[in-house]
């Protein structure tokens, strides 16, 4: 059961806010403008199916729940980092490696 919340976002079945209708996620957004340092304009012409009011939308949410947003974020970067290191080294990184190149 998804929960929209102000036309523009809504939560999913599970507990992720997304933008409406799609399937960007609001922490996606925030994190282009947050520490990419994107412009809203910038966000609007990397995805120009979103309107602007659908950005900053997401970015109100985003400020509005900023610690539990965060969290989310830091712990999906270390699962992210945790597959990476589990995985170990790709075929052509050792390839890269062994012609001197990394």
């Amino acid at each position: 059961m998804e929960t929209t919340l102000n036309g523009h976002v809504e939560i999913d079945e599970c507990g992720v806010a997304r933008i409406a209708g799609s399937r960007i996620k609001v922490q996606h957004i925030a994190l282009e403008k947050v520490r990419c340092g994107l412009s809203v304009e910038e966000i609007h012409s990397a995805h120009p199916h979103l309107t602007l009011s659908e950005i900053y939308a997401a970015l109100s949410y985003y400020h509005d729940h900023k610690t539990e947003m965060d969290e989310r974020i830091e712990r999906d970067y270390q699962s992210v980092e945790a597959m990476r290191e589990s995985a170990g080294e790709t075929s052509i990184t050792k390839k890269l490696r062994a012609l001197g190149k990394l």
